[in-house]
């Protein structure tokens, strides 16, 4: 991904805020699969690739999640790469929320709270991945923490569904699937160990 200095990408959060004025029929959403169990196995093999073909190996590559289903996509992915290449991967976590700038209170010396990462990342590349790409504010946050751990080579980033609508000018280096959407439209990655399925969906309000 490319942001001028080590780029980066990942999901970013798509809440809904309750309304307490809002009825029950006001939340109705209609819900469409764009991704099964095997297109998103399928993504990942893709990914694994992509990630030892671009590095020349994986030998200086170490996968960072964002919590919570960046870190179990991370997981799977390091798996996939250890199929393929026959080398180990290492995977850390990274919780971003104290580098969130739309925060309304900030420490002024946040804390990494809840990261995890075995190795230094000092003359690595380290590959950020996450569930979805959306304004790229998620991104640059997990870029801030990773650099208040240490100095990596260079920042990549991985994302199973890209769904557009950037507010900065991040952009990934691997995509799982890009998926247009409209703002009033929410991207659902599901995982079996969150979710106890694996799938992507799209829910409208109907």
């Amino acid at each position: 991904m490319s942001f001028g200095k080590p780029t980066v990408s990942c999901s970013d959060r798509q809440d809904f805020f309750y309304d307490p004025m809002r009825t029950a029929g006001d939340f109705s959403l209609e819900e469409k699969v764009i991704m099964d169990e095997k297109a998103m196995m399928r993504a990942l093999t893709r990914l694994a690739h992509e990630v030892i073909e671009r590095n020349e190996g994986v030998a200086s590559v170490v996968l960072v999640g964002i919590k919570t289903r960046g870190i179990y996509l991370a997981e799977r992915l390091a798996k996939r790469i250890t199929e393929i290449e026959d080398s180990q991967v290492q995977v850390g976590e990274l919780d971003i929320t104290l580098y969130r700038d739309d925060l309304k209170k900030k420490s002024r010396e946040p804390r990494i709270i809840g990261s995890e990462i075995p190795v230094p990342i000092e003359g690595k590349t380290v590959i950020l991945v996450d569930d979805v790409l959306y304004t790229g504010r998620t991104a640059r946050a997990a870029m801030d923490a990773l650099m208040d751990i240490g100095r990596p080579q260079r920042i990549q980033l991985a994302v199973l569904i890209d769904r557009g609508h950037r507010e900065l000018p991040i952009r990934p280096d691997y995509i799982g699937k890009n998926v247009p959407t409209s703002r009033e439209e929410i991207i659902a990655v599901q995982l079996k160990e969150v979710d106890k399925a694996d799938r992507v969906v799209i829910r409208t309000k109907s």
